[in-house]
């Protein structure tokens, strides 16, 4: 049963926690955030997010998940009742559960991309054939990335439902492998993956890092730019940006992806600490790993091989995932022979990152199976499957629908928001900051700063309704638009909700035909927002069934004879 199992070692929770936050948006998201929000402007709201809402939530939830393992809980809504008032606070947590279970429903799916492209990388798919022309070699290292990406996905230009065998049978691989790995245990799995994937991930990443620094627009024809300009101007702050509110929102936005907070995983990580583990020092030592593979590598890699080749203007008007599973394929062909190496290390790497976090993702729910209705470790993960399935389908057959990107918003996003505010405001002011402190300090090996105490009771809920409510409310202008408006003396713009706003989402904004559209083109946005509406209840209904499921467990705790157990 959950209640049994530790961390074999120290080292290997570091590991596991550590392998928990380094996922694709080190890799993907960060790079592409810095580029495209002033590089060393991005990094100073960014460090100040970091310091003041990433590190108190990190602490935070590595303190509730030891304390609620201590009474036998080991996923949120156990560990939010053990810490709560109200019997209110269990249904409060299963928001942990509905986003570990949701993302990884798409994370899974995206895990399987990157299986793929190594895969087919390490083949040599990527490469031009031998004794074709220069031009005809040149197209089709351009146009190779995007036709292998439609034939794994099935996509094609306006078509709503998308089939392909060979991309749903390498999703159906990634998540067997992450079933099995956790129905190993969490020593048994996910700590011995750790232990393997982190070096490797590291080792790869270096690997790519020191040969695109080395990139030389002076020796080499196809090098235009010397990639020491993608990597400086992550490290060279514009001022002048520091006060556009979206520079700081997006860099907000990035500490929740980067550190995996909001979502319960931390949580149940934790609990399997023993009463007087330290948590102050492993809960720093995660958060700074992390760092370094994003802040140091996440802006090694990306920037640097792409700026080389294209500039730095044309990578700033690119998504970090165009980049990443367009781009890189097509310039690594620069590299000669090593370019199949060079994709396969480039694509291992992703899938490393993914697939720690993704088991991270799992683990929740199955702990939460154990716990509470006191299923072996191998039934829950047959179960976890099956729920896995019954959302994965969707995402994998309706991509081009949005139910990929809408699920990435309201469970990967917008979730993660309201289920950091719910956390603070138990363990600082209903579980008690004082007891909270003394719960975080106890074992501690870091004497963590006083001054801590009053940034988690003050200033870090403060910084997460200044996120939320400007998610809610951002206009079509965007919020930079808007204070600039005001700031020239032109008052309050004409207000019209963005349509990546919480409120735009739900009027669906985002999915309005174009002015002048045909009949058909009209009616293939009224799929659009049926579905997006589907996908939504969807999601709903599953915070209802765990919702009923924590009722079910802990009505029969409440019936349950004393002296049996719960």
């Amino acid at each position: 049963m959950a209640k049994n199992e530790r961390w074999a070692s120290r080292v290997g929770l570091v590991l596991a926690m550590a392998g928990n936050a380094v996922g694709l948006g080190n890799f993907l998201r960060f790079p592409a955030q810095a580029a495209q929000n002033g590089g060393g402007a991005f990094m100073i709201p960014y460090l100040v997010s970091l310091v003041v809402m990433g590190i108190p939530l990190m602490w935070i939830e590595w303190t509730m998940g030891r304390f609620g393992g201590g009474q036998g809980h080991h996923s949120t809504p156990g560990i939010f009742q053990s810490m709560g008032k109200s019997r209110l606070w269990k249904y409060a947590g299963v928001l942990g559960l509905l986003t570990c279970l949701g993302i990884a429903s798409y994370y899974l799916y995206i895990e399987s991309w990157c299986l793929s492209y190594s895969i087919y990388s390490l083949l040599g798919g990527f490469q031009p054939p031998e004794g074709v022309s220069p031009e005809d070699a040149a197209a089709f290292a351009s146009g190779a990335p995007s036709a292998f990406f439609n034939r794994i996905t099935g996509q094609q230009e306006n078509q709503i439902f998308a089939i392909s065998m060979p991309g749903l049978v390498m999703f159906a691989i990634c998540i067997g492998i992450n079933i099995f790995i956790l129905s190993r245990g969490v020593a048994g799995g996910i700590e011995v993956v750790a232990k393997v994937a982190m070096p490797l991930l590291l080792l790869f990443g270096v690997v790519l890092a020191v040969k695109g620094l080395m990139n030389d627009p002076v020796a080499e024809e196809a090098v235009k730019y010397s990639p020491w300009i993608g990597l400086n101007y992550v490290w060279e702050p514009d001022l002048t940006q520091l006060g556009n509110p979206a520079v700081w929102l997006a860099a907000a936005g990035q500490i929740f992806f980067t550190l995996s907070i909001g979502m319960g995983s931390i949580h149940c990580y934790a609990s399997y600490l023993r009463r007087k583990d330290d948590v102050a020092l492993t809960g720093a030592t995660t958060a700074w790993t992390n760092e370094l593979c994003e802040v140091v590598l996440g802006s090694a890699l990306l920037l640097p091989i792409a700026v080389s080749y294209l500039g730095l203007e044309a990578v700033q008007e690119q998504s970090g995932f165009g980049l990443a599973f367009m781009t890189l394929p097509t310039l690594f062909n620069n590299w000669g022979q090593f370019a199949p190496l060079a994709g396969f290390l480039w694509f291992g790497l992703l899938f490393l990152a993914a697939i720690t976090s993704s088991l991270a993702m799992g683990q929740p729910v199955m702990a939460f199976l154990e716990d509470e209705f006191k299923l072996s470790r191998v039934k829950a993960s047959w179960a976890l499957m099956g729920m896995i399935l019954l959302l994965a389908v969707p995402v994998a057959t309706i991509t081009q629908a949005g139910v990929f990107d809408d699920f990435d918003f309201w469970v990967g996003t917008f979730a993660l928001v309201v289920f950091a505010l719910l956390e603070v405001i138990l363990f600082a002011w209903v579980f008690g900051m004082d007891r909270g402190w003394e719960e975080l300090m106890r074992g501690a090996e870091l004497k963590v700063p006083r001054a801590f105490y009053y940034i988690t009771k003050y200033v870090t809920p403060v910084f997460i309704i200044v996120i939320l409510l400007a998610a809610v409310f951002k206009p079509s202008v965007g919020w930079d638009g808007f204070f600039r408006s005001i700031g020239a003396g032109e008052g309050i713009p004409s207000w019209e909700w963005a349509g990546d706003s919480v409120i735009g989402k739900l009027l669906h904004k985002d999915l309005q035909a174009p002015h002048g559209a045909s009949p058909e083109v009209a009616t293939y946005y009224q799929w659009l927002r049926m579905i997006r509406t589907f996908d939504r209840l969807a999601l709903a209904g599953l915070f209802l069934f765990f919702s009923v499921l924590v009722a079910i467990a802990w009505s029969r705790k409440n019936t349950q004879p004393k002296g049996t157990g719960a």
